[in-house]
């Protein structure tokens, strides 16, 4: 049931996949305007690259959040996923798992590219690299966890990034620290931990947001 759940919001994306186009997009055009504001010297660049890749891909994967179950909640799609026999942190989980697959493993794939177009030390790029894959997994789970909490609230796309942003600060942190470092090894341990925290808890929070948005 849970793949059944995954593979259709895949089908679903691939049908409409404007959200996760236009995310991949914004952190493109955003990684581009950094050197404009900042300076096109490749010193300066070197040095910022990785936070500038962190930035823009944290306020990417915030782009599909408000659709992530609001889509499923204004036409009903909700309640019948929770009334299929899936309990709703499966559901939950489901849908993180797409979400990641359809926005967080795109913006891995671009942000290699990217930092070498900011002028990243290659090394670095590794592990730039290294510390987005649990990242991205991160802020997937922080997002779907903060996108089902505001799921039916009023002006809840207003209050879903200042619920998010301030969660998935140690991942910023600890993501632009690892590749500002001789020595990654400790905060790229940091980010694993993160993970492993937000994987238990954040479907039960984001499945207790579900119950309470299709009861309300």
């Amino acid at each position: 049931m849970l793949t059944a759940l995954i593979g259709r919001e895949i089908r679903l994306a691939l049908r409409h996949g404007a959200d996760s186009v236009a995310a991949v997009l914004f952190f493109l055009v955003v990684s581009v305007l950094f050197p404009l504001a900042i300076s096109p010297s490749p010193a300066v660049l070197a040095r910022l690259a990785g936070g500038m890749v962190w930035v823009a891909a944290l306020l990417a994967s915030l782009l599909p959040l408000e659709r992530l179950f609001g889509a499923d909640y204004d036409d009903g799609s909700l309640d019948q996923l929770l009334l299929s026999g899936l309990s709703p942190v499966a559901v939950a989980a489901g849908k993180t798992a797409a979400h990641w697959l359809l926005t967080g493993l795109p913006l891995l794939v671009a942000a290699g590219p990217i930092a070498i177009m900011l002028r990243l030390d290659p090394e670095r790029v590794a592990v730039l690299l290294e510390g987005l894959l649990p990242g991205t997994l991160t802020l997937s789970l922080i997002g779907a966890a903060g996108a089902a909490l505001v799921l039916g609230a009023r002006r809840g796309a207003m209050l879903l990034p200042l619920l998010v942003l301030p969660l998935a600060t140690p991942v910023l942190i600890f993501g632009t620290a690892a590749v500002a470092a001789d020595h990654p090894r400790a905060e790229l341990l940091l980010l694993a931990a993160l993970l492993a925290a937000a994987l238990p808890l954040c479907p039960l929070a984001a499945g207790a947001g579900l119950r309470a948005a299709a009861g309300s």
